[in-house]
């Protein structure tokens, strides 16, 4: 009896050398995972479709089919979003580290008539408050345009707000996130707003174009974890 239950010991431990040695190296030493947020309006969230088709998720999809499977994006968006509402909604989305942060906000606030220094500052506040929880965050800012149907100031301040921030804040722009779809009756909905489902497909090829590159930076910033 003595004697089976060491053979069976032996047994036991020769199949659990082998279950490690045999394990792949992806599985036993994988990067730590990273963290995208958005922070946008109903452009982001994905107003009258599937979630599954809003450019955040493509983006997703784009980032495993480039072996970038460390990061998962969380979408904080909401249709009507406002950058005063979005200061409100963001302290609940800061409990968790940010490595990338791509803020998508302002087109409703024009649609408002909002002071542009209001627009402006309400930005700013949100990209310094995510530094402030994430020192070493990369910020990337999605530029909007107003339809320019006339020389109005307005509409041209408006459309500055985001390079502007963007060279004081050395974030990344994507110069107008709807490049390609506004305006065209094929890409959009009924509403002549909000893109489809085609015109998200562009719209995430709008995103990955800035987000790739940096995606790739910061997927080897903290090497590889170590095994427990």
């Amino acid at each position: 009896m003595g004697n089976s239950m060491k053979q069976w010991r032996s047994i036991a431990v020769a199949l659990l050398v082998l279950c490690v040695q045999s394990t792949p190296a992806a599985t036993r030493d994988s990067s730590p995972m990273k963290r995208i947020l958005v922070l946008g309006d109903s452009l982001s969230e994905g107003f009258g479709l599937r979630s599954s088709q809003a450019w955040p998720a493509l983006v997703t999809g784009k980032l495993r089919a480039a072996g970038l499977t460390n990061f998962e994006i969380t979408n904080a968006s909401q249709s009507g979003g406002t950058t005063a509402g979005a200061l409100e909604r963001l302290p609940a989305h800061l409990k968790h580290k940010a490595d990338i942060f791509i803020v998508e906000l302002g087109i409703n606030d024009a649609f408002r008539g909002v002071p542009i220094a209001t627009i402006g500052n309400n930005l700013q506040t949100i990209i310094d408050q995510v530094k402030e929880r994430n020192p070493n965050v990369r910020v990337i800012i999605a530029g909007m345009q107003l339809p320019n149907y006339t020389a109005d100031d307005y509409v041209l301040a408006f459309g500055q707000i985001y390079s502007d921030l963007a060279a004081k804040n050395n974030a990344v722009l994507i110069p107008y996130l709807l490049e390609g779809v506004g305006g065209d009756p094929s890409l959009n909905q009924p509403d002549h707003v909000h893109p489809n489902a085609a015109g998200h497909r562009i719209l995430a090829d709008n995103v990955w174009r800035v987000l790739e590159p940096i995606a790739r930076k910061v997927a080897t910033e903290d090497g590889p974890a170590r095994v427990q």
